[in-house]
């Protein structure tokens, strides 16, 4: 039995599942809420800012791609809201930097320690993943609770990655 593929699968289709889950709240949010509630589209972006952070295995000097030019390690919030193309283009780029890392994971790569620049936070790739998994479903639960209050309705749950219940 190998342990490594067990956990690099499930880790897939769970925390893919998460991933899912954030693209179904940002496909379901109407576009009236989008483009008159900021926070939806900030809370969008604050979560795939962290999740490329985190899937970052050298984290120092991290910078999100080139067409976002905010960081959230500010204190200022974003002044605009960002458009649905925008989040969904940096998503699928986050999807890709996550499969990329699980497709590649070793036993070695596994046991690294990914440690951020004030080295507050030291942990193996595994918890990592985990630590990630956990803070995009805390903000897809957010996100959710932003729809039911504004539309009385959400997207179904995902209990894997891939699966066709999505919406």
């Amino acid at each position: 039995m190998d342990i490594l593929k067990t956990v690099t699968d499930s880790i897939c289709t769970q925390f893919g599942a998460a991933i899912d889950m954030l693209e179904n709240a940002i496909r379901f949010c109407p576009d009236g809420l989008w483009e008159t509630e900021k926070a939806f589209s900030h809370q969008a972006f604050h979560t795939l800012f962290f999740l490329d952070y985190y899937l970052s295995l050298k984290p120092v000097g991290f910078t999100p791609p080139a067409n976002f030019t905010y960081s959230e390690f500010g204190d200022e919030p974003p002044l605009e809201i960002f458009s649905k193309a925008e989040i969904f283009e940096y998503l699928l780029f986050c999807k890709t930097k996550f499969d990329q890392l699980i497709s590649n994971l070793t036993a070695d790569l596994a046991e690294s320690r990914w440690v951020n620049g004030s080295k507050t936070m030291d942990f193996s790739i595994i918890e990592i993943l985990l630590y990630n998994l956990r803070h995009v479903q805390h903000h897809v639960g957010q996100l959710n609770m932003m729809l039911r209050q504004s539309i009385d309705d959400t997207p179904n749950w995902v209990n894997r990655h891939g699966e066709k219940n999505k919406l």
